[in-house]
């Protein structure tokens, strides 16, 4: 690939990054621990751990099912912690339905709340977005941990 197509790559891939950030949905998100299978989407197939269960309000008959929601922490829902952002997004994978009595909009696997917020927030404020797929290779963008 020549360097012309690389920028135009890159120049796309930040435009695209930049105007999808404009129509980011608010809601609350939640965490749930292991283990995450059986899943409502793909039964007992292990779909690693960045993955979350979508509420009614997003599950859409189970149309959400293994598509790609970019999650940002924008803040806290209780005074307990007060502070609970960490910064930066997580990409994961719709892989189940939240329960009835579901307290959120997505309730994220564990492992994928700790990389947006403090754990002990329980629940937190958030702006998530789909995304069309989840990435196959790694970043072209390196970050401690890169999700596009």
């Amino acid at each position: 690939m020549g360097v012309g197509t690389k920028v135009l790559v890159i120049t796309t891939m930040a435009i695209c990054l930049i105007s999808s950030a404009a129509y980011a949905s608010k809601g609350t998100a939640t965490f749930y621990t292991p283990p995450y299978v059986p899943s409502a989407c793909n039964g007992y197939q292990n779909d690693g751990v960045m993955i979350a269960a979508a509420s009614y309000a997003i599950w859409n008959n189970g149309a959400v099912c293994n598509k790609s929601f970019r999650v940002k922490c924008t803040g806290a829902t209780n005074q307990g912690t007060p502070h609970p952002c960490r910064g930066g997004s997580v990409l994961v994978k719709i892989v189940d339905l939240c329960p009835a009595g579901c307290q959120a909009t997505i309730d994220l696997s564990q492992e994928a709340f700790s990389q947006i917020a403090n754990p002990d927030a329980g629940k937190i404020k958030i702006e998530f977005n789909q995304y069309a797929h989840m990435p196959k290779k790694p970043c072209i963008m390196r970050t401690k941990h890169c999700y596009i």
